[in-house]
């Protein structure tokens, strides 16, 4: 299958989703495709779809029976038989799906499966039952069967644990946001720093551009003010409650004021479960549940302490969210007039620097040295990149670390590749690099980790001054990252 060449980067997805539809070996297969609201999946089954001929339904929230009128509708309209479908029930309709695929291959998506399901709980038994490995109508049929749908919460238990489609699928794709290198390319934006920015605010959801921003991208790092002003903070924009709906649109999440209560303690710096239940004045256990679904709706990340056992943080994984809890929620009522918009914008700069801006550099910092940083530059593969605080008992202090590379630990103590600092607006100089060596010197007294090859790592958002380099081109041990090594592919 040709790619259609209006769809950006996605090349890995449409690659298994090829795979996965022009199979040839005999048998219908199921493929379940799911990923936040917002970032294509969509596009991607459709474009499959008329690339092979194939049938795409989107359900809407309805009854059963509404449901199974618009897709017998649907299907007449595909199918064009010498009279048109009327399904009584799903078993009916799931088995007219799998005719489709009587003579060849051919992809056949539901999409927002989750509304079906929710009116018909039976249907994933359904689907499981007209797939049964010796089931005449599915060993005559190549139809490859995709469930999409947005409600992760969802999604997630479709496949899981004594789920009925447990064990069925041969494809599960994860339709995953555009990394903060291509989201910089997805928007023409060249300039790093403005890059980041935007990228703090819309992250890498392709829709916030093309439909909801309407192509409107900032022209250069001068115009970003006013392209706040007049997309995100502007009530006539779509993104302007885009925040609000993400969460009304996640079935599992019914009082909602608790889990917007949730999502602003942790905006503003509450990142611990104590912190947060603290800043609600409730119990920690009160507050378990609402965590629990927040992070099985991907609002919410859990991240583990990379030096303290049994601690852990979170941090919102939505940027346009965490932008709102920061930034709008809290003057609200003075957004919903208009033009008032510059007036909030120039009193919340600050805040956005402090509360979104820097945390949000600090986590590009840590996906980078994940994802895309030389294996050669940090010694290694990295296992995984995280963050936490090193206690230092014999200054009664603690230093806060906010990348920590960990290597494959290969049947001894895991080696840690590297620590880092990142600053958003503070050029770094040789006191940062002596507090990272000394940092490493705890880290090693307290022998969890092999530190031996660490190497000190400095993300800086404005630079590096004349000791600093000095220091890194003496020194083997030390790497400086600016902007445009972050982004790689937008240097000058």
């Amino acid at each position: 299958m040709d790619k259609p060449a209006d769809m950006f980067d996605r090349d890995y997805e449409w690659a298994a989703l090829t795979r996965f539809v022009t199979d040839a070996q005999p048998g219908a297969t199921l493929g379940v495709v799911s990923g936040r609201r917002r970032q294509g999946k969509t596009f991607l089954l459709e474009a499959a779809c008329e690339a092979t001929g194939g049938f795409y339904f989107g359900a809407t929230e309805a009854t059963d029976a509404e449901s199974l009128r618009r897709l017998s509708t649907a299907l007449t309209a595909h199918v064009l038989p010498p009279s048109p479908y009327h399904f009584a029930d799903w078993h009916e309709a799931v088995d007219a799906l799998l005719a489709l695929g009587s003579e060849r291959p051919v992809p056949v998506v539901i999409d927002e499966f989750p509304y079906l399901a929710k009116a018909n709980p039976e249907l994933p038994s359904i689907i499981q039952n007209a797939l049964r490995p010796l089931r005449e109508q599915r060993t005559a049929s190549r139809t490859r069967l995709l469930l999409c749908g947005s409600a992760l919460t969802f999604m997630g238990r479709l496949l899981s644990g004594n789920a009925p489609l447990r064990g069925r699928a041969g494809l599960e794709l994860v339709v995953r946001s555009l990394d903060h290198q291509l989201a910089a390319q997805f928007w023409d934006i060249t300039d790093p720093r403005l890059a980041l920015q935007v990228h703090a605010i819309v992250g890498g959801t392709p829709a916030y551009r093309r439909e909801f921003a309407r192509g409107d991208s900032p022209s250069s790092p001068g115009d970003f003010d006013d392209w706040v002003i007049r997309t995100v903070l502007n009530p006539e924009t779509p993104l302007f409650r885009e925040a609000r709906y993400l969460l009304a649109e996640e079935p599992d999440l019914r009082d909602t004021a608790l889990y917007l209560s949730v999502l602003g303690a942790v905006a503003e710096g509450n990142t611990t479960r104590g912190g947060i239940a603290g800043y609600l004045e409730r119990k920690a256990t009160d507050i378990a549940h609402p965590i629990n679904v927040l992070e099985d709706a991907g609002l919410l990340q859990r991240e583990a302490d990379a030096f303290r056992a049994n601690r852990s943080t979170y941090r919102i994984s939505e940027p346009l969210i965490a932008f709102y809890h920061a930034v709008m929620r809290p003057v609200w009522p003075q957004l919903e007039r208009p033009g008032n918009a510059a007036r909030v914008w120039q009193a919340s700069r600050r805040r956005f620097v402090a509360n979104v801006l820097g945390p949000h550099f600090e986590q590009v910092c840590r996906e980078w040295a994940l994802h895309h940083a030389d294996p050669d530059l940090l010694g290694g593969l990295p296992a995984h990149v995280g963050h936490g605080v090193v206690n230092d008992p014999p200054t009664r202090t603690s230093h806060e670390v906010d990348v920590a590379v960990v290597g494959v630990a290969d049947g001894t103590k895991p080696p840690l590749l590297a620590i880092g600092e990142a600053k958003w607006n503070d050029t770094m100089g040789i006191a940062h690099i002596d507090r990272l060596r000394h940092i490493r010197d705890v880290i090693t007294r307290t022998g969890r980790y092999d530190t031996s090859r660490t190497k000190l790592l400095c993300f800086s958002g404005t630079g590096f001054n004349d000791k600093a380099r000095r220091a890194a081109d003496t020194s083997p041990d030390v790497e400086l990252v600016d902007l445009p090594k972050l982004y790689g592919t937008l240097r000058p």
